[in-house]
């Protein structure tokens, strides 16, 4: 198996300093961390808060899982500096020395409430959004990032690639999220904390160029720049028709070469990425009308979320089987369709998490209650789990992420038992998070240190915290 995101890279050995390790649950479930001195980052908030949850926990295992689960990120991804007098930060995804943009964003989220407290916690995450700002400026196309942006891709796979590789990028699948996790992370930090300082030109031009390419992304007049193949066994890895992708018509939706998986859409518009686009566009928008005073920047973004917003509802939404209807996960505008749902998100199930959707709206109950079900190609179901997998891994893969969102976005509490219960059967006494684990088989997993699913394992504590108080009393 070639060295993307599906293996661990020999180059980020050097960098494992606390990740994790296979095997049985160490008795009386000693913690993972690494010692304060050897870790990345350390925050007060973020430690009273773990100490706060923590003690509400009364599964050992489960408390266990927690606190090496949430700060993780911290503890062995963060890397902080400053340019030009400014903070700086790079946050690698884990087991490979690159930063995603999408990653990067989501591993920090958990910390979001806790920033306007803790003022180094804040200039870090204020590092982040300038750093995500310099990314995007060399190449908004570019999904991974190196941390010399100077230095060319340290991955393997990208020799392999025939598109423009620029200096600092690690990765280039265009994904529509690569763009949209920026956004958010923008808006987010800006309503916690209210802090104009990471808003400067830098990010300015940045946000404008997000704008842009998705504009030019919707390929109206032209295929615009963006061209990507991989000499490669795997089809999901490369794109046809030169390099451009499949087909489509152009009804004002926006083209997305890859998932956020990073493996090839089969039709170009992917639905959940663009419903991501229209919630996230005008987040910013509201960062530019707040925090900069730039009304006109403001109703640039909202005016692209709302014509996308009016395309998607006008070719995206198809028969359920069932005389009703649902979202589908990608159309090429000529009116084909596919419907399946991948753990990676933006995904249909996980709309809410983006903001891209209300539990409440009976179009997303109809498509979750659909994509978690047999209905979805890549809904997998074994005797350890059961659960939204992904093309990325085999169909016989259950995504620990997958079932992190179902406990996060329903409203059923005997759910999110069974939900807290599997990922504490299928951790395979590591005390982290994995990538995906075979259906029948938890030892079998991909991924021993994946930051943005610990990341969000912690964020789900947090919230059965503050809704379902008692589980977290209970021994699973």
């Amino acid at each position: 198996m070639h060295p993307t995101r599906r293996a661990v890279m020999g180059a980020a050995a050097a960098l494992t300093i606390g990740a994790p390790a296979a095997g049985a649950a160490p008795a009386g479930f000693v913690s993972q961390r690494p010692p304060v001195a050897k870790r990345r980052f350390v925050s007060a908030a973020v430690e009273r808060e773990l100490g706060r949850l923590k003690a509400r926990i009364a599964d050992p295992e489960l408390a266990w899982m927690f606190e090496n689960c949430y700060p993780n990120t911290l503890d062995t991804t963060v890397f902080t500096g400053t340019i030009d007098g400014k903070p700086d930060t790079f946050v690698i995804t884990g087991d490979i020395d690159a930063m995603w943009l999408r990653d990067s964003a989501v591993q920090v989220e958990p910390y979001l409430p806790l920033a306007r407290d803790d003022r180094p916690l804040r200039e870090m995450l204020h590092g982040l959004i300038q750093r995500q700002a310099r990314c995007i400026l060399i190449d908004p196309y570019a999904n991974a990032f190196v941390r010399d942006p100077g230095a060319r891709s340290n991955l393997d796979s990208a020799t392999l690639d025939d598109t423009e590789m620029r200096p600092g990028v690690a990765q280039r699948k265009w994904e529509i999220d690569s763009l949209c996790y920026p956004m958010r992370l923008a808006h987010d930090y800006w309503a916690i904390t209210r802090d104009r300082a990471p808003f400067d030109d830098l990010w300015r031009r940045s946000a404008a160029l997000i704008v842009e390419t998705l504009r030019v992304q919707q390929r109206k007049e032209a295929p615009g720049p963006y061209r990507y193949q991989r000499l490669t066994k795997i089809p999901t890895d490369s794109l046809m028709l030169d390099g451009h992708g499949p087909p489509s018509n152009k009804v004002g939706l926006i083209h997305s070469a890859f998932r956020p998986s990073d493996d090839a859409c089969v039709y170009p518009f992917l639905v959940p990425a663009n419903l991501f686009a229209v919630s996230s566009l005008r987040q910013v928008a509201r960062v530019h009308r707040e925090a900069r005073g730039d009304a006109a920047a403001a109703r640039e973004a909202e005016a692209l979320a709302n014509e996308v917003e009016a395309a998607v509802r006008a070719h995206a939404i198809v028969p359920d089987g069932r005389g009703g209807q649902v979202w589908a996960y990608e159309v090429d505008g000529f009116g084909n369709w596919l419907f399946a749902d991948d753990a990676g998100i933006p995904s249909l199930y996980g709309l809410p998490l983006i903001e891209a959707a209300s539990v409440d709206d009976p179009l997303y109950q109809r498509t979750a209650a659909l994509a978690w079900s047999p209905r979805n190609p890549f809904f997998v179901q074994g005797s350890a789990a059961s659960g939204i997998g992904s093309p990325h891994m085999g169909l016989d893969k259950v995504w620990p992420m997958a079932l992190i969102a179902r406990a996060m976005v329903t409203r059923d509490e005997g759910v999110v038992r069974d939900c807290l219960r599997t990922l504490k059967a299928t951790h395979a006494g590591t005390g982290f998070m994995h990538e995906s684990f075979h259906k029948d088989d938890p030892a079998r997993f991909t991924r021993a240190w994946f930051a943005w699913v610990n990341g969000m394992f912690g964020q789900m504590i947090g919230a059965v915290a503050a809704r379902y108080p008692r589980l977290l009393a209970e021994r699973l």
